[in-house]
């Protein structure tokens, strides 16, 4: 028997699926009232305003990035490989939406929500270092920042790639990331006194 998703999962999904006609932006929390049937302080109970809808939908994507990572198989990878998989995981789970997700991120940045853009940079933030957890990086020190400050960069770049992407199962993003990490480990392994990340041995 299929579990009855809670009432927050609930108002997130109708959210989700209203503005995918309306646009993020003309979506009001009076609409999804509206339509489950419930008050206005039902919804604010869970999301006291607009964009914790928001935070909830990337928190989504966080979790089942970070599930994904949790298999025996995805350790056989090496750390480029990890990063790929965590990244394109992180966006495919944003797929069914990614019209909304570009509609979110630029409401976020409108000039009078300046609010909005503080809590967004946090929020790239908090990603980025569950990207690094997930792929279980060690360094420490200058190497870690560099790293966080690529991983930043790359993961900026493709996400705005992948919200013009149109082909078939955003393979052209896929083929930018890729190409995008692959610089990036050759870069890193030509840091002085850094040597190369060795490829997890299978048994």
């Amino acid at each position: 028997m299929t579990a009855k998703p809670d009432l927050a999962t609930t108002i997130l999904d109708t959210a989700l699926q209203l503005a995918e006609t309306r646009t993020w932006e003309r979506l009001r929390l009076h609409d999804i009232a509206a339509d489950l049937g419930i008050t206005l302080d039902d919804i604010r109970t869970h999301f006291p305003q607009k964009d914790d809808l928001v935070e909830a939908w990337f928190d989504r994507a966080d979790s089942i990035m970070l599930q994904s990572a949790a298999s025996p198989e995805f350790f056989n990878l090496d750390m480029r490989e990890r990063l790929q998989c965590i990244i394109m995981n992180w966006l495919d789970a944003l797929a069914p939406h990614r019209k909304v997700t570009a509609d979110m991120l630029l409401y976020k940045l409108e000039p009078a929500h300046i609010h909005l853009q503080v809590q967004g940079i946090m929020r790239i933030s908090r990603t980025v270092q569950w990207f690094g957890e997930a792929a279980q990086q060690k360094s420490t020190h200058l190497r870690r920042i560099l790293e966080e400050i690529g991983l930043t960069s790359i993961y900026l770049a493709t996400f705005v790639h992948w919200m013009k992407d149109s082909s078939v199962n955003q393979q052209r993003t896929r083929e930018f990331l890729e190409h995008r990490l692959r610089e990036a480990e050759s870069c890193a392994n030509k840091l002085p006194g850094v040597p190369p990340q060795p490829r997890p041995q299978t048994d």
